[in-house]
């Protein structure tokens, strides 16, 4: 019979975690979001192969924050166009990208999705660059 055998130490164990069982990587996709306007746009889930993801029995979220470590984070409006073709939308509304709120320059976002019965699995499927493009006309102070 064959067996398999893997030897962890304390440091090793989360690298093979991930590496054992991650059938799949985040697609990277840097985005553009305009200071002061509404923005949504719609992605498909897709496996590295280019399989779409059906999203049925999943929830879909996502956040930006203006570095990995930061302790504060912008939520997106997620919403799954068609679960079966694996389309969903991320949204943030006007106020959410106004000025002196979501201020110009780089951010990073993610999107997970988690499995909506038990064991309640959490997959990436997107992640990247957000670029914040300053507003002109807005309210004067």
């Amino acid at each position: 019979s064959n067996k398999f055998q893997l030897l962890l130490t304390p440091n090793s164990y989360k690298y093979y975690k991930i590496r054992l069982w991650s059938f799949f990587m985040a697609s990277v996709r840097n985005i553009l979001i305009d200071q002061n306007a509404d923005f949504s746009e719609q992605f498909t889930a897709k496996e590295d192969t280019g399989t779409v993801i059906n999203l049925t029995g999943k929830t879909v979220s996502a956040k930006l924050r203006k570095s990995y470590g930061s302790s504060t984070s912008t939520a997106f409006t997620c919403t799954t166009v068609s679960a079966a073709d694996g389309t969903y939308t991320i949204t943030l509304t006007d106020a959410q990208t106004g000025y002196g709120t979501l201020e110009r320059g780089r951010y990073v976002y993610d999107v997970i999705t988690t499995l909506d019965a038990a064991p309640n699995t959490i997959q990436r499927l997107q992640q990247g660059i957000v670029t914040v493009s300053p507003s002109v006309t807005r309210a004067d102070a």
